[in-house]
């Protein structure tokens, strides 16, 4: 067996090869941006590349890219049922209630004259989101009537950017309020100086109009759930919200203790990471007033690092729960080998 790895610096691709190099596996680094990339992978048996939904080149070709190595019989992760809806939440509606998941009430219009027409008839407060990005970015509590038509205005005319760098700068001072650190504070100083002379071309990102999101609110959460399915294994962390703020995405205020976590939410990751053939998802879950969990959205890929290695275990299928060290990235790797191998 042989492996393609898709080698990116701070990516899963560090431990993929770190584990690689451990045990003793074959692997060679590849260049999924290569025009050549079909033929780097001939003498291989899987493909592994974490590409970053900011990346305006994955974004342009990532999804047909790895239906057509899976088509030609080579193993892939994130394989395309995994990923082809990640940092979508358009399609993550469709797919979610395809499957009857439960998931917050959510509401796309893709003409001016239906959404204005809703915004002029629903309850208020409603969750405004765009399709793309992560860490709470382009998600916003819309409290009144006046609000949601400004959007929507806007949705059908200029449209917004995909990414704000002014929304950087206000979470890295979240972070360095948070932490006092002079690694968050040298974080904050970088970002201050991509303002000025940006290094990524997120300006390629292409620009969100010609639609609108949004959610129904769902009052009294204080923190989301978050859970994360890789093959047989699941991890759970709890976010709390930032002060004042009804978001819990980016915030760093986690907790790990698993009797947090009910056998409910649990069980419904399990059963709808393998309705939708997932090899990786992350689930975040809100509860409404019954106490009802509900899936906000979803995600092949997360943070790497002490946020999810701080888990003191993991639940198996069966819901049993174990106490080992985490790493997300090894379980990842571990059971992509097992799916090569024909025991995924």
């Amino acid at each position: 067996m042989k492996l393609a790895i898709h080698k990116r610096s701070g990516s899963f691709s560090d431990r993929w090869i770190n584990y690689c190099e451990g045990k003793g596996i074959l692997y060679k680094i590849v260049n999924c941006y290569d025009s050549d990339i079909i033929e780097q992978l001939v003498d291989c048996d899987g493909l592994m590349w974490h590409w970053s939904h900011m990346d305006y080149r994955a974004q342009n070709f990532a999804r047909q890219l790895i239906f057509s190595i899976e088509s030609k019989g080579i193993k892939v992760f994130p394989s395309y049922s995994t990923c082809w809806h990640f940092d979508d939440k358009v399609g993550q509606k469709y797919l979610l209630e395809s499957i009857n998941a439960p998931f917050v009430s959510t509401y796309i219009f893709y003409n001016k004259k239906d959404a204005i027409s809703f915004a002029q008839n629903t309850y208020y407060p409603k969750v405004f989101k765009l399709r793309g990005g992560a860490g709470s970015q382009n998600v916003k509590l819309i409290r009144n009537k006046r609000i949601a038509l400004r959007l929507i205005r806007k949705a059908f005319n200029r449209g917004f950017p995909l990414t704000n760098k002014y929304s950087n700068i206000k979470q890295r001072l979240w972070v360095l309020k948070r932490d006092k650190t002079v690694t968050a504070f040298i974080h904050l100083i970088k970002d201050f100086v991509r303002i000025v002379m940006p290094k990524e071309r997120h300006d390629l990102l292409p620009r969100q109009k010609g639609y609108v999101y949004f959610q129904d609110f769902i009052p009294q959460n204080e923190f989301d759930d978050r859970v994360i399915v890789i093959g047989e294994k699941a991890i759970a962390i709890r976010r709390y919200n930032r002060k004042d703020d009804f978001r819990a995405s980016g915030s760093g205020l986690i907790e790990y203790k698993p009797d947090l976590f009910s056998d409910k939410i649990i069980e419904i990751a399990f059963r709808v990471s393998k309705s939708i053939r997932s090899q990786s998802t992350a689930f975040d879950f809100i509860y409404d007033n019954n106490g009802k969990p509900l899936i906000v959205e979803i995600s092949y890929a997360y943070a790497q690092g002490p946020a999810y290695d701080k888990c003191p275990g993991c639940w198996d299928k069966n819901l049993k729960w174990h106490n080992e060290h985490i790493n997300p990235q090894k379980f990842i790797i571990e059971n992509f080998i097992k799916e090569i191998n024909g025991n995924g």
